[in-house]
């Protein structure tokens, strides 16, 4: 690393510090929503360790806003960390479910 880059470097990590202090407020609530939001995807992934369930019944599992299950469903789905197993019994509602041999 040249002398150039040691600066450069120093630069960029002084921004970033005054960048972090003057959004603090909003870093703060953040960090709390994804955290938030990691707690509903690891309480997603217990409730379908069982059977495949629908959106409406995993918010009532869990007591979360439907609207807030489908968006994290969603995303999930979008990474492969769930995948649709069918429709339910009414042919209503999609069923979700972990992946085979997935990590998730």
């Amino acid at each position: 690393m040249t002398k150039n880059d040691k600066e450069l470097a120093r630069q960029r990590q002084k921004m970033m510090a005054e960048l972090r202090s003057e959004h603090r407020d909003r870093v703060k609530g953040m960090q709390a929503r994804l955290k938030e939001q990691q707690l509903t995807r690891k309480a997603l992934r217990r409730a379908l360790q069982g059977e495949p369930r629908t959106v409406p019944a995993l918010a009532a599992e869990l007591g979360v806003p439907e609207h807030d299950v489908l968006w994290h469903i969603a995303a999930m789905k979008k990474y492969g960390d769930v995948v649709e197993a069918g429709l339910d019994e009414d042919w209503e509602y999609y069923l979700y479910t972990l992946p085979e041999g997935g990590t998730s």
